[in-house]
């Protein structure tokens, strides 16, 4: 289950993002994008989320994810689709030369902290 390992860094790197400053606050929600290709099970990473912040400044919080699809696009004549997969051939022109615009996103977009202590 590598989403253990996703929660570990998410919460690793929220603990860096916040300002010494801040860091008596507590940590209400992280937002992360989580493309189709990167194949993270949204559920197991937010139980594993819950269990790694425990003991950490994202004691509490939320994890919300947003859901990134997989777009394409074929280089030879432009078109662009949604997949639900990756694809090797153009449904437009049959093409082979396929793009991934979208989906293969891991990433933590937002970290929101609390107004006071």
């Amino acid at each position: 289950m590598h989403e253990m390992g996703i929660a570990i860094s998410i919460v690793k790197i929220v603990e860096e993002s916040i300002p010494e400053s801040m860091r008596d606050r507590n940590v209400e929600a992280v937002v992360v994008e989580i493309g189709r290709l990167s194949t993270v099970v949204p559920e197991s990473l937010r139980f594993c989320f819950s269990v790694t912040a425990r003991d950490s400044v994202c004691k509490g919080a939320e994890l919300d994810i947003i859901e990134i699809p997989l777009t394409l696009s074929c280089r030879s004549c432009s078109h662009g689709w949604d997949a639900d997969e990756p694809a090797f051939f153009c449904p437009s022109c049959d093409g082979i030369d396929i793009q991934i615009n979208t989906g293969r996103e891991l990433a933590v977009r937002t970290i929101r902290v609390a107004d006071e202590a």
